[in-house]
């Protein structure tokens, strides 16, 4: 059975709750960050399921596994910035645990679609 929507994505539906997750951790960052730190944690949280609808919408597979490439990216830098809200102090383990979780899913999401997507193709 073949996809025809991106919100019938698993793999989005996870992005977007990572993003809904990181909109509430990030209210919890001192007020000096709003410009810095935050804006980019959103930014590329919304990254992620933004690059997995616009991949999926050009109905090009080698277009589509480009932009999962993109999301994946954005999930390695949402990564980085949790971990180093964590080690600055601006919010302890425990709190972007739930985040890390998913990030963990969506990361084996995105290689399991793209190794699938290139094995269809003979990529």
């Amino acid at each position: 059975m073949s996809v025809t929507h991106f919100r019938d994505l698993t793999v989005w539906q996870k992005s977007i709750a990572l993003t809904k997750e990181v909109y509430y951790l990030v209210k919890k960052l001192p007020s000096e960050e709003l410009h810095v730190l935050s804006n980019q944690m959103r930014r590329a949280a919304i990254s992620i399921p933004s690059n997995i609808s616009e991949g999926h919408s050009r109905r090009s597979t080698k277009e589509f596994i480009h932009f999962l490439s993109i999301a994946t990216g954005s999930k390695a830098e949402l990564e980085t910035q949790l971990i180093l809200c964590v080690e600055i102090g601006y919010l302890q383990s425990s709190e972007i645990e739930t985040a890390m979780q998913l990030i963990e899913e969506i990361s084996k999401m995105l290689f399991s679609l793209m190794k699938s997507l290139e094995n269809r193709n003979n990529y």
